[in-house]
Protein backbone atom coordinates (compact mmCIF):
# COMPACT_ATOMS: atom_id res chain seq x y z
CA UNK A 1 0.00 0.00 0.00
CA UNK A 2 1.35 3.42 -0.97
CA UNK A 3 2.29 5.82 1.81
CA UNK A 4 3.99 9.15 2.40
CA UNK A 5 7.69 8.66 3.06
CA UNK A 6 10.81 10.80 3.20
CA UNK A 7 14.57 10.63 3.17
CA UNK A 8 16.58 13.47 4.66
CA UNK A 9 20.25 14.36 5.00
CA UNK A 10 20.32 17.27 7.43
CA UNK A 11 22.35 19.07 10.07
CA UNK A 12 21.19 16.71 12.82
CA UNK A 13 23.25 13.79 11.51
CA UNK A 14 25.49 15.29 8.83
CA UNK A 15 28.05 18.06 8.63
CA UNK A 16 28.29 20.49 5.77
CA UNK A 17 30.35 18.00 3.72
CA UNK A 18 27.62 15.35 3.96
CA UNK A 19 24.87 17.83 3.05
CA UNK A 20 26.86 19.08 0.07
CA UNK A 21 27.38 15.49 -1.07
CA UNK A 22 23.63 14.84 -0.86
CA UNK A 23 22.62 17.84 -2.97
CA UNK A 24 21.08 17.30 -6.41
CA UNK A 25 22.92 19.30 -9.04
CA UNK A 26 19.87 19.25 -11.31
CA UNK A 27 16.82 18.96 -9.01
CA UNK A 28 14.28 19.00 -11.85
CA UNK A 29 15.85 16.07 -13.66
CA UNK A 30 16.18 14.11 -10.41
CA UNK A 31 12.52 14.56 -9.48
CA UNK A 32 11.34 13.56 -12.94
CA UNK A 33 13.46 10.42 -12.68
CA UNK A 34 11.94 9.65 -9.29
CA UNK A 35 8.34 10.16 -10.41
CA UNK A 36 8.95 7.85 -13.38
CA UNK A 37 9.56 4.87 -11.07
CA UNK A 38 6.64 2.39 -11.07
CA UNK A 39 6.01 2.58 -7.31
CA UNK A 40 6.19 6.38 -6.95
CA UNK A 41 3.25 8.67 -7.71
CA UNK A 42 4.21 12.01 -6.10
CA UNK A 43 7.51 13.70 -5.20
CA UNK A 44 8.72 16.97 -3.69
CA UNK A 45 12.35 18.01 -3.14
CA UNK A 46 13.45 20.44 -0.43
CA UNK A 47 17.06 21.68 -0.63
CA UNK A 48 18.38 24.32 1.78
CA UNK A 49 21.77 25.11 3.28
CA UNK A 50 21.02 22.70 6.15
CA UNK A 51 19.12 19.86 4.51
CA UNK A 52 18.35 17.84 1.42
CA UNK A 53 14.97 16.11 1.76
CA UNK A 54 12.77 14.13 -0.59
CA UNK A 55 9.10 13.57 0.19
CA UNK A 56 7.26 10.99 -1.89
CA UNK A 57 4.11 8.92 -2.10
CA UNK A 58 5.47 5.43 -2.78
CA UNK A 59 4.38 1.81 -2.63
CA UNK A 60 7.37 1.02 -0.42
CA UNK A 61 10.10 2.98 1.34
CA UNK A 62 12.58 0.89 -0.65
CA UNK A 63 11.39 2.70 -3.79
CA UNK A 64 12.71 5.94 -2.31
CA UNK A 65 15.90 4.60 -0.72
CA UNK A 66 16.76 2.73 -3.91
CA UNK A 67 16.45 5.96 -5.87
CA UNK A 68 18.51 7.89 -3.30
CA UNK A 69 21.24 5.25 -3.40
CA UNK A 70 21.36 5.39 -7.19
CA UNK A 71 21.62 9.19 -7.05
CA UNK A 72 24.56 9.00 -4.64
CA UNK A 73 22.90 10.31 -1.48
CA UNK A 74 24.87 9.19 1.60
CA UNK A 75 22.28 6.88 3.16
CA UNK A 76 24.49 6.30 6.20
CA UNK A 77 23.78 9.95 7.12
CA UNK A 78 20.10 9.91 6.19
CA UNK A 79 16.91 9.90 8.24
CA UNK A 80 14.26 7.71 6.60
CA UNK A 81 10.62 8.03 7.67
CA UNK A 82 7.27 6.69 6.53
CA UNK A 83 3.59 7.06 7.37
CA UNK A 84 2.62 9.02 10.46
CA UNK A 85 6.27 9.47 11.47
CA UNK A 86 6.95 11.18 8.15
CA UNK A 87 3.89 13.44 8.45
CA UNK A 88 4.82 14.39 12.01
CA UNK A 89 8.36 15.18 10.88
CA UNK A 90 7.03 17.46 8.14
CA UNK A 91 4.92 19.41 10.64
CA UNK A 92 7.90 19.69 13.00
CA UNK A 93 10.00 20.96 10.12
CA UNK A 94 7.51 23.71 9.24
CA UNK A 95 7.36 24.81 12.88
CA UNK A 96 11.15 25.21 12.97
CA UNK A 97 11.73 22.38 15.46
CA UNK A 98 14.01 20.54 13.03
CA UNK A 99 16.00 23.64 12.05
CA UNK A 100 19.53 24.38 13.15
CA UNK A 101 18.22 27.64 14.58
CA UNK A 102 15.09 26.48 16.39
CA UNK A 103 12.01 28.43 15.36
CA UNK A 104 13.59 30.04 12.29
CA UNK A 105 11.11 31.47 9.81
CA UNK A 106 12.86 30.84 6.49
CA UNK A 107 11.73 27.23 6.32
CA UNK A 108 8.18 28.43 5.65
CA UNK A 109 9.21 30.16 2.44
CA UNK A 110 11.40 27.22 1.48
CA UNK A 111 8.48 24.81 1.80
CA UNK A 112 6.32 27.06 -0.37
CA UNK A 113 9.08 27.19 -2.98
CA UNK A 114 9.40 23.39 -2.95
CA UNK A 115 5.64 23.08 -3.39
CA UNK A 116 5.61 25.44 -6.38
CA UNK A 117 8.60 23.70 -7.99
CA UNK A 118 6.88 20.31 -7.72
CA UNK A 119 3.69 21.82 -9.11
CA UNK A 120 5.62 23.23 -12.07
CA UNK A 121 7.26 19.86 -12.76
CA UNK A 122 4.02 17.93 -12.44
CA UNK A 123 5.37 15.78 -9.57
CA UNK A 124 2.92 17.19 -7.02
CA UNK A 125 -0.24 15.25 -6.26
CA UNK A 126 -3.17 15.53 -3.84
CA UNK A 127 -1.47 13.84 -0.89
CA UNK A 128 1.76 15.85 -0.76
CA UNK A 129 -0.14 19.01 -1.63
CA UNK A 130 -2.45 18.42 1.34
CA UNK A 131 0.45 17.53 3.65
CA UNK A 132 2.67 20.50 2.76
CA UNK A 133 -0.15 23.03 2.84
CA UNK A 134 -1.14 21.67 6.25
CA UNK A 135 2.47 21.96 7.45
CA UNK A 136 2.59 25.61 6.38
CA UNK A 137 -0.68 26.23 8.24
CA UNK A 138 0.71 24.55 11.36
CA UNK A 139 3.97 26.50 11.12
CA UNK A 140 1.99 29.75 10.97
CA UNK A 141 -0.14 28.71 13.92
CA UNK A 142 2.92 27.76 16.01
CA UNK A 143 4.53 31.14 15.45
CA UNK A 144 1.36 33.07 16.23
CA UNK A 145 0.40 31.10 19.36
CA UNK A 146 3.88 30.62 20.87
CA UNK A 147 7.19 32.47 21.04
CA UNK A 148 9.13 29.73 19.25
CA UNK A 149 10.55 32.31 16.82
CA UNK A 150 11.47 34.93 19.40
CA UNK A 151 15.08 36.14 19.22
CA UNK A 152 17.65 34.80 16.74
CA UNK A 153 15.48 32.95 14.24
CA UNK A 154 17.50 32.47 11.06
CA UNK A 155 20.88 31.30 9.87
CA UNK A 156 21.53 34.92 8.96
CA UNK A 157 20.81 36.29 12.41
CA UNK A 158 22.77 33.41 13.94
CA UNK A 159 25.76 34.42 11.80
CA UNK A 160 25.53 37.92 13.26
CA UNK A 161 25.32 36.42 16.74
CA UNK A 162 28.43 34.35 16.00
CA UNK A 163 30.31 37.44 14.83
CA UNK A 164 29.36 39.20 18.07
CA UNK A 165 30.57 36.28 20.16
CA UNK A 166 33.92 36.32 18.33
CA UNK A 167 34.49 40.09 18.48
CA UNK A 168 32.68 40.86 21.72
CA UNK A 169 30.89 43.84 20.19
CA UNK A 170 30.13 44.91 16.62
CA UNK A 171 29.82 48.60 17.47
CA UNK A 172 32.17 50.62 15.26
CA UNK A 173 33.15 47.58 13.16
CA UNK A 174 33.30 47.33 9.36
CA UNK A 175 31.36 44.46 7.86
CA UNK A 176 31.27 43.11 4.30
CA UNK A 177 28.19 41.09 3.28
CA UNK A 178 28.49 39.08 0.08
CA UNK A 179 25.05 38.38 -1.33
CA UNK A 180 21.96 40.58 -1.59
CA UNK A 181 19.31 37.88 -1.91
CA UNK A 182 17.04 36.64 0.87
CA UNK A 183 19.81 35.38 3.15
CA UNK A 184 22.13 38.30 2.46
CA UNK A 185 19.32 40.74 3.20
CA UNK A 186 18.63 39.03 6.54
CA UNK A 187 22.31 39.28 7.47
CA UNK A 188 22.67 42.87 6.35
CA UNK A 189 19.51 44.01 8.16
CA UNK A 190 20.62 42.29 11.37
CA UNK A 191 24.09 43.84 11.06
CA UNK A 192 22.70 47.32 10.44
CA UNK A 193 21.20 47.33 13.94
CA UNK A 194 24.65 46.98 15.57
CA UNK A 195 25.89 50.58 15.22
CA UNK A 196 28.56 49.64 12.67
CA UNK A 197 31.16 52.02 11.35
CA UNK A 198 30.49 50.83 7.79
CA UNK A 199 28.69 48.05 5.94
CA UNK A 200 29.57 46.99 2.40
CA UNK A 201 27.26 44.89 0.23
CA UNK A 202 28.58 42.93 -2.74
CA UNK A 203 26.44 41.03 -5.20
CA UNK A 204 26.67 39.53 -8.69
CA UNK A 205 23.86 41.87 -9.77
CA UNK A 206 25.18 45.29 -8.78
CA UNK A 207 21.75 46.94 -8.93
CA UNK A 208 20.50 44.57 -6.25
CA UNK A 209 23.52 45.36 -4.08
CA UNK A 210 22.81 49.09 -4.52
CA UNK A 211 19.18 48.64 -3.51
CA UNK A 212 20.06 46.78 -0.30
CA UNK A 213 22.98 49.03 0.60
CA UNK A 214 20.96 52.22 0.17
CA UNK A 215 18.25 50.91 2.51
CA UNK A 216 20.93 50.43 5.19
CA UNK A 217 23.00 53.56 4.47
CA UNK A 218 25.76 51.23 3.37
CA UNK A 219 28.00 51.03 0.30
CA UNK A 220 27.39 48.76 -2.66
CA UNK A 221 30.44 47.21 -4.33
CA UNK A 222 30.86 45.13 -7.44
CA UNK A 223 31.68 41.47 -6.93
CA UNK A 224 34.90 41.73 -8.92
CA UNK A 225 36.15 44.34 -6.42
CA UNK A 226 35.86 42.12 -3.36
CA UNK A 227 39.63 42.09 -2.81
CA UNK A 228 39.71 45.89 -2.67
CA UNK A 229 37.29 45.98 0.26
CA UNK A 230 38.10 42.82 2.23
CA UNK A 231 41.22 44.46 3.62
CA UNK A 232 39.21 47.18 5.35
CA UNK A 233 36.60 44.81 6.80
CA UNK A 234 36.79 42.88 10.05
CA UNK A 235 34.06 40.38 9.20
CA UNK A 236 33.08 39.00 5.80
CA UNK A 237 29.78 37.10 5.76
CA UNK A 238 29.11 35.12 2.60
CA UNK A 239 25.39 34.51 1.99
CA UNK A 240 24.82 33.99 -1.72
CA UNK A 241 22.94 31.34 -3.65
CA UNK A 242 25.87 30.71 -6.00
CA UNK A 243 26.82 27.05 -6.55
CA UNK A 244 30.56 27.81 -6.76
CA UNK A 245 33.44 29.43 -4.86
CA UNK A 246 33.39 33.21 -4.65
CA UNK A 247 36.21 33.80 -2.18
CA UNK A 248 39.39 31.79 -2.75
CA UNK A 249 42.54 31.35 -0.75
CA UNK A 250 44.48 33.25 -3.39
CA UNK A 251 42.15 36.24 -3.05
CA UNK A 252 42.62 36.32 0.72
CA UNK A 253 46.38 35.99 0.45
CA UNK A 254 46.42 38.98 -1.89
CA UNK A 255 44.20 40.97 0.45
CA UNK A 256 46.19 43.53 2.46
CA UNK A 257 44.80 43.63 5.97
CA UNK A 258 46.58 44.79 9.11
CA UNK A 259 44.07 43.12 11.43
CA UNK A 260 42.58 39.64 11.76
CA UNK A 261 39.82 38.95 9.26
CA UNK A 262 36.85 36.71 10.11
CA UNK A 263 35.03 34.86 7.33
CA UNK A 264 31.59 33.38 8.05
CA UNK A 265 30.31 31.24 5.19
CA UNK A 266 26.63 30.33 5.65
CA UNK A 267 26.15 28.92 2.15
CA UNK A 268 25.73 25.40 0.86
CA UNK A 269 27.40 24.66 -1.50
CA UNK A 270 30.16 26.65 0.16
CA UNK A 271 31.27 29.94 -1.37
CA UNK A 272 34.51 30.34 0.60
CA UNK A 273 37.39 28.00 -0.14
CA UNK A 274 38.01 25.66 2.78
CA UNK A 275 41.74 26.48 3.02
CA UNK A 276 41.05 30.20 3.57
CA UNK A 277 41.23 29.46 7.30
CA UNK A 278 44.89 28.46 6.87
CA UNK A 279 45.90 31.93 5.69
CA UNK A 280 47.70 33.82 8.50
CA UNK A 281 45.35 36.31 10.11
CA UNK A 282 42.23 34.75 8.59
CA UNK A 283 39.63 32.74 10.51
CA UNK A 284 36.94 30.75 8.70
CA UNK A 285 33.61 29.63 10.14
CA UNK A 286 30.82 27.83 8.31
CA UNK A 287 27.33 26.46 8.97
CA UNK A 288 28.73 23.79 11.28
CA UNK A 289 30.08 26.60 13.48
CA UNK A 290 26.53 27.81 14.14
CA UNK A 291 25.63 24.71 16.14
CA UNK A 292 26.64 26.46 19.38
CA UNK A 293 24.15 29.24 18.58
CA UNK A 294 21.47 26.61 18.08
CA UNK A 295 22.20 25.01 21.45
CA UNK A 296 21.75 28.37 23.17
CA UNK A 297 18.58 28.94 21.15
CA UNK A 298 17.24 25.53 22.21
CA UNK A 299 17.75 26.33 25.89
CA UNK A 300 15.92 29.64 25.53
CA UNK A 301 12.98 28.06 23.71
CA UNK A 302 12.57 24.78 25.56
CA UNK A 303 9.23 25.79 27.09
CA UNK A 304 7.92 27.03 23.74
CA UNK A 305 8.93 23.76 22.08
CA UNK A 306 6.56 21.83 24.34
CA UNK A 307 3.70 24.13 23.34
CA UNK A 308 4.50 23.71 19.64
CA UNK A 309 4.62 19.92 19.96
CA UNK A 310 1.12 20.00 21.45
CA UNK A 311 -0.11 21.98 18.43
CA UNK A 312 1.60 19.50 16.10
CA UNK A 313 -0.13 16.49 17.66
CA UNK A 314 -3.51 18.23 17.39
CA UNK A 315 -2.97 19.08 13.74
CA UNK A 316 -1.50 15.67 12.89
CA UNK A 317 -4.84 14.05 13.70
CA UNK A 318 -6.56 16.41 11.27
CA UNK A 319 -3.95 15.78 8.58
CA UNK A 320 -4.34 12.03 8.92
CA UNK A 321 -8.10 12.45 8.55
CA UNK A 322 -7.67 14.62 5.44
CA UNK A 323 -5.40 12.07 3.77
CA UNK A 324 -7.79 9.21 4.60
CA UNK A 325 -10.60 11.23 3.04
CA UNK A 326 -8.50 11.67 -0.10
CA UNK A 327 -8.25 7.92 -0.34
CA UNK A 328 -11.99 7.46 0.23
CA UNK A 329 -12.84 10.19 -2.29
CA UNK A 330 -10.70 8.47 -4.89
CA UNK A 331 -12.33 5.11 -4.30
CA UNK A 332 -15.79 6.71 -4.38
CA UNK A 333 -14.88 8.63 -7.54
CA UNK A 334 -13.74 5.43 -9.18
CA UNK A 335 -16.94 3.70 -8.13
CA UNK A 336 -19.13 6.46 -9.58
CA UNK A 337 -17.10 6.58 -12.77
CA UNK A 338 -17.28 2.81 -13.23
CA UNK A 339 -21.00 2.80 -12.54
CA UNK A 340 -21.59 5.71 -14.90
CA UNK A 341 -19.87 3.85 -17.76
CA UNK A 342 -22.23 0.92 -17.19
CA UNK A 343 -25.26 3.23 -16.88
CA UNK A 344 -24.41 5.10 -20.10
CA UNK A 345 -23.82 1.87 -22.03
CA UNK A 346 -27.08 0.33 -20.85
CA UNK A 347 -28.98 3.56 -21.59
CA UNK A 348 -27.70 3.58 -25.17
CA UNK A 349 -28.69 -0.08 -25.53
CA UNK A 350 -32.21 0.60 -24.18
CA UNK A 351 -32.74 3.64 -26.43
CA UNK A 352 -31.65 1.65 -29.47
CA UNK A 353 -34.10 -1.16 -28.66
CA UNK A 354 -36.96 1.25 -28.01
CA UNK A 355 -36.26 3.09 -31.25
CA UNK A 356 -36.82 -0.11 -33.17
CA UNK A 357 -40.42 -0.13 -31.90
CA UNK A 358 -40.93 3.52 -32.77
CA UNK A 359 -38.77 6.63 -32.81
CA UNK A 360 -38.29 8.14 -29.33
CA UNK A 361 -38.64 11.87 -28.89
CA UNK A 362 -35.87 14.00 -27.36
CA UNK A 363 -38.03 14.48 -24.27
CA UNK A 364 -38.46 10.72 -23.83
CA UNK A 365 -34.70 10.14 -24.16
CA UNK A 366 -34.10 12.92 -21.62
CA UNK A 367 -36.53 11.27 -19.18
CA UNK A 368 -34.73 7.94 -19.57
CA UNK A 369 -31.38 9.68 -19.03
CA UNK A 370 -32.58 11.38 -15.83
CA UNK A 371 -34.09 8.12 -14.61
CA UNK A 372 -30.83 6.22 -15.11
CA UNK A 373 -28.83 8.90 -13.26
CA UNK A 374 -31.28 9.01 -10.34
CA UNK A 375 -31.32 5.23 -10.07
CA UNK A 376 -27.52 4.82 -9.95
CA UNK A 377 -27.06 7.75 -7.57
CA UNK A 378 -29.61 6.33 -5.14
CA UNK A 379 -28.06 2.87 -5.32
CA UNK A 380 -24.59 4.33 -4.58
CA UNK A 381 -25.71 6.69 -1.80
CA UNK A 382 -25.45 4.10 0.98
CA UNK A 383 -22.07 2.65 -0.17
CA UNK A 384 -20.73 6.22 -0.41
CA UNK A 385 -21.71 6.97 3.20
CA UNK A 386 -20.15 3.72 4.41
CA UNK A 387 -16.91 4.31 2.52
CA UNK A 388 -16.56 7.81 4.01
CA UNK A 389 -17.17 6.40 7.49
CA UNK A 390 -14.62 3.68 6.84
CA UNK A 391 -12.02 6.32 5.97
CA UNK A 392 -12.79 8.32 9.11
CA UNK A 393 -12.33 5.25 11.33
CA UNK A 394 -9.14 4.21 9.46
CA UNK A 395 -10.76 1.05 8.09
CA UNK A 396 -8.49 0.62 5.09
CA UNK A 397 -9.61 -3.00 4.67
CA UNK A 398 -13.14 -1.82 3.91
CA UNK A 399 -11.89 0.58 1.25
CA UNK A 400 -9.66 -2.09 -0.26
CA UNK A 401 -12.52 -4.58 -0.36
CA UNK A 402 -14.69 -2.01 -2.14
CA UNK A 403 -12.00 -1.61 -4.81
CA UNK A 404 -11.86 -5.36 -5.32
CA UNK A 405 -15.63 -5.83 -5.18
CA UNK A 406 -16.31 -3.21 -7.85
CA UNK A 407 -13.21 -4.08 -9.91
CA UNK A 408 -11.63 -0.61 -9.77
CA UNK A 409 -8.02 -1.66 -10.50
CA UNK A 410 -6.14 -0.55 -13.62
CA UNK A 411 -2.46 -0.11 -14.39
CA UNK A 412 -1.86 3.60 -13.93
CA UNK A 413 -1.23 5.07 -10.47
CA UNK A 414 -3.28 7.97 -9.19
CA UNK A 415 -1.07 8.62 -6.19
CA UNK A 416 -3.43 8.01 -3.30
CA UNK A 417 -2.06 5.88 -0.43
CA UNK A 418 -3.65 2.46 -0.49
CA UNK A 419 -4.93 3.08 -4.01
CA UNK A 420 -1.94 2.07 -6.07
CA UNK A 421 -3.55 1.77 -9.49
CA UNK A 422 -7.25 2.36 -9.45
CA UNK A 423 -9.86 3.83 -11.73
CA UNK A 424 -12.86 2.53 -13.54
CA UNK A 425 -13.05 0.32 -16.57
CA UNK A 426 -15.28 0.81 -19.56
CA UNK A 427 -17.62 -1.85 -20.87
Amino acid sequence: MAQVCSISVNHRHAGIDGIEHARFRDPDVAMLRLISLPGVSEAVLLQTCNRVEIYAVAEAVDDLTGFARTEGMPLELAEIKAGDECLRGLLRLACGLESMIVGEDQIMGQLKTALLQAQRLGTLGPVLSTAILKSIHVGTRARSETEINKGSVSIGSAAVELAESLLGDLRGRTILVVGAGEMGTLVANAMAEKSLRAIYVANRTFEQAEKLASSLQGVAIRLERLCDYMGSAEVVICATGAPHLIITRKMVEQCKSEKPLIFIDITNPRNVEETVGEVPGAMLYNIDSLRQINEASMRRRQGETVKVETIIEEELVLLQRDIRRLYADKVIGGLYQRTDHIRAAELRRAVTRLNTAGELTEQQISILHDFSLALTNKILAAPTRQLKRAAERCDEDCLRRAEELFDLWVEESNGIPGNKTKASKTD
